[in-house]
């Protein structure tokens, strides 16, 4: 039997792909209002996860959709909460009404990113996800060794270890800044040798050491350009290599 890859992507963000992108991977991270979506599209995506048999995640961001929540923002971590809590409860509503288990919860861009290394925005982070009271329900997706991973472990949520597909790392784990050319994994060739080797349990970082690396989940992102061409080159090339995507 082969070792199965579980492969997860972020949307309801707007691009209107997720129909091609649903058959090719395991579990989704929607988009919950605060930098994408709204609640027809939280609505139009899961009935579309249900239908490909794909796991649903809610995907909560810093309220900024003028930056798709892709920057830190300046804003009190009381705010912080009550704007998570809002956009899960939005969600986790809309979710029973469809009648689908929600499986995990995965901030979104800059709150992912401070969450793994500020201790204030982790708390609420894991405050808001209290707060909500599915703390018990679901996974929290986080990157392995980062704060909120420690938070949650202590308060003994369910975590699930992510890292990306897309996405070229630092030496100290943390993603390499999208301010830098090299951040992003464009080529479907050198995805697939990227997620292989994350599998393995090393990473090859953006100075070219090789770092140990544990992930569960590997996230590719729904606004890449070339998204489609790489779950594609995916789905054919992991089997070649004794793998299977998830499904």
């Amino acid at each position: 039997m082969k070792n199965q890859v579980d492969i997860n992507c972020d949307v309801g963000e707007g691009l209107d792909n997720e129909a091609h992108i649903f058959p090719l991977i395991s579990r989704c991270n929607i988009a919950c209002g605060a930098h994408a979506g709204d609640p027809d599209t939280i609505r139009k995506v899961i009935k579309l996860a249900k239908e490909n048999n794909v796991l649903i995640g809610a995907h909560p961001s810093y309220p900024d959709r003028e930056n798709f929540g892709r920057k830190v923002m300046d804003i009190s971590k009381e705010d912080l909460v009550d704007s998570i809590v809002s956009q899960l409860t939005l969600f986790f509503e809309i979710a029973t009404e469809e009648k689908v288990d929600v499986d995990h919860i995965k901030p979104h861009g800059a709150l992912y990113n401070e969450a793994a290394k500020n201790k204030e925005v982790a708390e609420a982070v894991i405050t808001a996800i209290e707060r909500v009271g599915v703390e018990s329900k679901v996974k929290l997706m986080a990157p392995n060794h980062s704060v909120i991973a420690s938070l949650a472990q202590s308060k003994n949520f369910n975590l699930l270890y992510e890292a990306f597909v897309d996405r070229n790392y630092n030496e100290d784990l943390n993603l390499v800044s999208r301010s830098n050319k090299n951040a992003l994994i464009e080529s479907a060739e050198n995805a697939v040798e990227h997620v292989i080797r994350m599998v393995n349990g090393e990473v090859l970082t953006i100075s070219g050491e090789l770092v140990k690396i544990k992930a569960s989940s590997f996230c590719i992102h729904g606004d890449n350009k070339n998204v489609l061409d790489i779950l594609k080159h995916l789905f054919k090339e992991l089997p070649e290599q004794g793998f299977d995507i998830l499904k």
